[in-house]
């Protein structure tokens, strides 16, 4: 696995270089290649939920020069011009706001602009207006694909390293079995285990995991 990012909080603005990317390098390769304008293709993005596709559009959209980021709702006629527009959510646009979407795609040569879409199907699976899930079809298209555990462990040991952190293998081994798997359910558990054995003064062990729970953590 490539080197782990450093600044992983929960808070921390979303870039594509602190992205959990594991097997998705080639996707945040493409973001990063549409940001910057080298490549003039539209990216459709899916995946399950908790695996990153808004932090993926916000943060391509924040590495672009003149990138916007909307929701469904924000999606009305005519769309922004930006060079780059990502748009999440795609799956429950409203049959105006697909209309909006449809007619993006026609305008985009003319504008110069290029689409970042996200949904959570793959595009023939869209319950949206024929013509729009066909024009999302043309796309350069990426599955993001899940940690493994093995990665997933291995991204929470340095996030607690960098922040100065022992953490118990056994306290690992107990998420990836009885825990929510998904990345920011993983660091909001390492945040309150940080919390905890600052407050506590113990080391982020078993027990003091136990202790959190038994006191209403939900992991």
């Amino acid at each position: 696995m490539k080197q782990l990012v450093l600044d992983v909080r929960l808070d921390a603005p979303p870039r594509l270089d602190n992205y959990f990317a594991g097997d998705n390098q080639a996707l945040v390769a493409a973001l990063a290649d549409q940001a910057r304008g080298v490549i003039s293709d539209h990216i459709y993005v899916w995946s399950a939920p908790s695996m990153g596709r808004t932090h993926l559009l916000r943060a391509a959209t924040a590495a672009a020069s003149d990138g916007a980021y909307l929701t469904p709702d924000q999606v009305i006629e005519p769309l922004p011009g930006h060079a780059l527009l990502a748009i999440d959510d795609v799956d429950t646009l409203s049959d105006a706001a697909s209309i909006a979407v449809f007619n993006a795609f026609n305008r985009s040569r003319e504008q110069g602009q290029t689409l970042l879409l996200a949904g959570n199907a793959p595009p023939r699976e869209l319950a949206l207006r024929e013509d729009l899930r066909t024009r999302i079809g043309q796309c350069l298209v990426f599955e993001i694909q899940p940690l493994t555990d093995t990665a997933r462990s291995a991204i929470l040991s340095s996030m607690a390293a960098q922040r100065g952190l022992r953490l118990d293998g056994d306290v690992v081994a107990y998420l990836m079995r009885y825990g929510r798997r998904d990345m920011p359910a993983l660091v909001s558990t390492l945040d309150a285990l940080d919390r905890a054995s600052l407050e506590r003064k113990r080391a982020i062990t078993l027990p003091l995991l136990r202790d959190l729970m038994r006191d209403g953590l939900t992991l």
